[in-house]
């Protein structure tokens, strides 16, 4: 569980990326989860875009994806969401909050 500050920390980060998963009209599927699992394993932050044509609610979706996959839900704006997961070798972490 992150804390309130590491949140902030996480945000401030997120502004900086692109998103580079997009959820379409075919919503989450194992290949959605699959993709955003292994961008997890090498960069620990990433945004996700849900697309017009999906008819999800961001913060529910990030949330149902985090919980799966072991990451922490960051934040939804829009039909954006952020997600982080630290590595699971600490030597490897990138990211130190």
């Amino acid at each position: 569980m992150i804390t309130g500050k590491q949140r902030s920390e996480l945000k401030k980060m997120a502004q900086e990326i692109k998103p580079t998963v997009m959820i379409g009209k075919e919503e989450v599927t194992p290949n959605v989860i699959s993709a955003i699992d292994d961008y997890l394993a090498v960069h620990e932050l990433i945004k996700v875009q849900i697309q017009d044509g999906a008819i999800l609610n961001p913060k529910e979706t990030a949330n149902e994806i985090a919980a799966e996959i072991g990451a922490e839900f960051v934040q939804a704006i829009g039909r954006k969401f952020v997600l982080y997961r630290p590595a699971a070798d600490s030597d490897k972490r990138k990211i130190i909050i």
